[in-house]
């Protein structure tokens, strides 16, 4: 199985590092599936939005919600990210390369979320590439059951295990 995971530890990073390599990977041609997250700054306090990419070019939808300024609960919608769930499900019934997730974070660590999608793409022979956190990173390694390589957060060594894996 070609399965990796990254982690960056900025605010924001792992989210731009991801949407680029998908950038640069659909530039060659290769067809992905999954999601990129865009954050978007609030105006009345300093949380962001949180909105995902469906890939390749499917709808953005905003999976945060706004519990007010003193909350400190997750604020992941479980709607909007059972809808994005369908919808990538939904994309992944044409042929694809590679299936890339934002984030292997709580929800999927729980068993829900993308999760049973991920093992769906695995299965195909399909490319896995996964952003997650120090929290959920032993979680994503035994969901993977030793089978996901964790690749530095840079493009370059991104792109090269792509390549490596993807080597004909």
């Amino acid at each position: 199985m070609k399965i990796a995971y990254t982690m960056a530890h900025g605010r924001g990073e792992l989210d731009l590092l991801l949407a680029e390599l998908a950038k640069r990977l659909e530039a060659r041609g290769v067809a992905t599936r999954g999601i990129v997250q865009t954050n978007s700054e609030c105006e009345n306090d300093h949380r962001c939005d949180m909105d995902v990419q469906i890939l390749p070019d499917g709808d953005v939808i905003r999976i945060s919600q706004h519990l007010g300024k003193e909350a400190r609960g997750c604020r992941l919608d479980p709607n909007a990210m059972a809808h994005a769930v369908t919808q990538v499900a939904r994309s992944m019934e044409a042929p694809y390369d590679v299936f890339m997730l934002n984030k292997f974070g709580k929800q999927e660590a729980d068993g829900q979320g993308f999760r049973d999608l991920i093992a769906e793409a695995a299965a195909s022979g399909a490319t896995v590439i996964a952003g997650t956190n120090p929290l959920n990173s032993e979680k994503f390694e035994q969901f993977a059951d030793g089978m996901a390589t964790e690749v530095a957060p840079d493009i370059d060594a991104l792109l090269a295990w792509y390549d490596k894996v993807n080597a004909a």
